[in-house]
């Protein structure tokens, strides 16, 4: 069977819809990352640097748990309003999915119902 696979991602959560000829479901998944915040000033003791490393630990954390949800698609449609979909492009690239082909598009903010359609509209998929 042919499994497509749409995520509308930011840093917050992910909803993961998986799209087959006869079957769409959703499932979202909450980050525990945290805003990011902007520092001014002496940063002496590394406090910045090390948030970052915190930071990017919590996101390689968070992209895996979404991974982990995609089974074995044939392909993979990843789209959301910031870098988020880059960053888990990228981690994808470097897991066992590598093969599947990756599209990654830039939206907006959606409701669920609109994140579904907007799978089922990229995989022709009858609504």
């Amino acid at each position: 069977m042919e499994q497509r696979v749409g995520i509308w991602i930011d840093h917050r959560k992910a909803v993961i819809v998986s799209a087959s000829a006869d079957e769409v479901t959703a499932k979202t998944l909450e980050s525990s990352v945290e805003p990011h915040p902007h520092y001014a000033g002496s940063q002496e003791g590394g406090g910045e640097k090390k948030y970052e490393e915190r930071h990017g630990l919590h996101l390689d954390r968070y992209y895996d748990a979404v991974i982990s949800q995609l089974g074995q698609p044939e392909a993979v449609l990843i789209f959301g309003p910031g870098e988020a979909k880059f960053q888990l492009k990228e981690r994808l690239s470097r897991s066992t999915l590598s093969e599947s082909v990756v599209t990654v598009e830039s939206t907006d903010k959606l409701t669920d119902p609109q994140i579904v359609a907007k799978v089922k509209e990229h995989y022709g998929i009858p609504r």
